[in-house]
Formats: structure tokens, C-alpha cells, sequence
């Protein structure tokens, strides 16, 4: 099968990292596809840097999977099915938004919150709504790579064929994609730091879109990465409040 490495630059960003919320936003599809700005079951990542005291007020979802990955700073979840929890660098959370799910967030502390919201997409429709928390051991996981979330038995339940992984890659290491995940294709995000496969680099806030491949990747400085891995051929909602498709019905072809 043919080995394909596609490389998919940052995405926008709106408002300002400096002052109060900044957030970049990344439809990896817009890079990738012709008619959907996801990929896959990957719908849309969010890089946000938030001031302390900011609070994102109550806010509906539908058909999304949610992931918040907090990198540095704390906030506050509270949601419409009774849930508070405050969420670190090492307590994650997945929020299964299904048919009916609100939830807003308090930023707490004293320095900016900087976090991951990746929204994924339900192989289904009007699931039921459920919140998922974990507690992980380590901030970080040194030059190996550590499943957040997928299907099943991961720490983090996603309903379709998804898995996420992470990774902090130390000084000029190289590392091995994931042996048990090859033939299935990927999404590598940069979100932090400099790293390359082969000759080409990679930046934060930049990715590689990778199919049947069994490449290392080569860190060119301290950097931490999230990986996406699923199955092209699964099935996913792309109808999603937030994970769904973006593009207009002018930019893409009937489905």
C-alpha cells in the first residue's frame, strides 16, 4: 500500500494569547479533503491560551466528543448533568456531548491557562450524554507515547474509532510511531516544539498527516506532541455542533 506524509499548517487564531482568550483553530480537512473540514473522525482542534479569572459561560454541545487536555494552568468544569471538577495537567476530561449537554469553564490560578480542546466525532448521532474524568500518574510521558482516549479500554472512552496519544519528546530523541496502530492512518499535532520526519519539520501548531506508515519521528528540541491515530474506513457523524462539517454545502459535494 502506498505510503502517503502530508503536512498541514496551524490554524486560525482568534482573539489575542496576550489578553483575556486567544484560541487557534485547526480543521485539519480544509488541508486534506475536498468536502469536509474534518478528517475522519478527527472534526476540529482548538489551541487555547486563557487568563485566570475568565470565565466561558454555559454553552450547549451536540454530537461531539470532547477532549480537554490542559498542558499548563487549572480551570473549573461545571455542566448540566451535575458535574464539578477541576481539571490540571494531569486530570483530563472527556465530555461525550450526545443529544443534550451544556457545560461552562472557570479558569483558575494565577498564570494563563493553556489547553487542548479537540473535538471528535461519534461513529452516531444522539447518543447519550456522559462526562468522563482521569487522573494520570505523570504530567507528561517521556519519549514514549501514552493512550489518552479511544475506544473501549482506554483511560478516556471515545464512541468511534479513534485513539489518542501524547508524547514529550526530550533533546534531539527519535521515536517510533505505534507499532500496534500501523496500517491505520494518522494525525500527528505539534504542540510544542520543533521535531521532522525525514527532512521535512514541523512546528508548533503544525501536523502530518500520515497513512500506512511506519516512520520515527525526530525532535529537533524539547517538544510535545498528540497523535491521533483511526481506521479510514469506520464510520463517523460529521453533523457534530462543533465537530461537524464546516464547509459550505457550495464548497462541498453532496453526500
Amino acid at each position: 500500500m502506498t505510503t502517503t506524509m502530508t503536512k498541514v499548517p496551524a490554524g486560525q487564531t482568534r482573539g489575542d494569547f496576550a489578553h483575556g482568550f486567544g484560541v487557534e483553530i485547526l480543521y485539519p480537512g480544509l488541508t486534506l479533503t475536498s468536502d469536509d473540514s474534518g478528517i475522519g473522525p478527527i472534526g476540529r482542534i482548538d489551541r487555547a491560551q486563557v487568563q485566570p479569572g475568565h470565565l466561558i459561560g454555559m454553552h450547549p454541545h451536540k454530537d461531539d466528543e470532547i477532549l480537554t487536555y490542559i498542558r499548563g494552568g487549572e480551570m473549573l468544569h461545571r455542566d448540566t448533568m451535575g458535574n464539578e471538577k477541576k481539571l490540571d495537567t494531569t486530570q483530563f476530561m472527556m465530555m461525550n456531548a450526545g443529544h443534550t449537554f451544556q457545560h461552562e469553564e472557570l479558569m483558575l490560578g494565577e498564570r494563563p491557562i493553556k489547553a487542548l480542546q479537540i473535538f471528535l466525532r461519534p461513529s452516531i448521532s444522539d447518543l447519550e450524554p456522559k462526562v468522563q474524568f482521569h487522573e494520570f500518574a505523570e504530567e507528561e510521558s517521556i519519549d514514549s507515547w501514552r493512550l489518552i482516549a479511544g475506544p473501549r479500554t482506554a483511560p478516556l472512552i471515545v464512541r468511534s474509532d479513534v485513539r489518542v496519544f501524547d508524547a514529550r519528546l526530550s533533546g534531539h530523541v527519535q521515536l517510533r510511531l505505534p507499532v500496534s496502530d500501523e496500517g491505520r492512518n494518522m494525525l500527528l499535532y505539534v504542540y510544542s516544539g520543533k521535531i521532522a520526519f525525514e527532512d521535512e519539520v514541523f512546528t508548533e501548531g503544525e501536523s502530518v498527516f500520515l497513512t500506512n506508515s511506519d516512520r520515527r519521528l525526530r525532535a529537533l528540541s524539547e517538544a510535545d506532541v498528540v497523535l491521533f491515530t483511526f481506521d479510514p474506513e469506520a464510520e463517523f457523524y460529521r453533523g457534530g455542533m462543533f465537530s461537524g462539517n464546516q464547509r459550505r454545502p457550495s464548497q462541498a459535494r453532496a453526500s
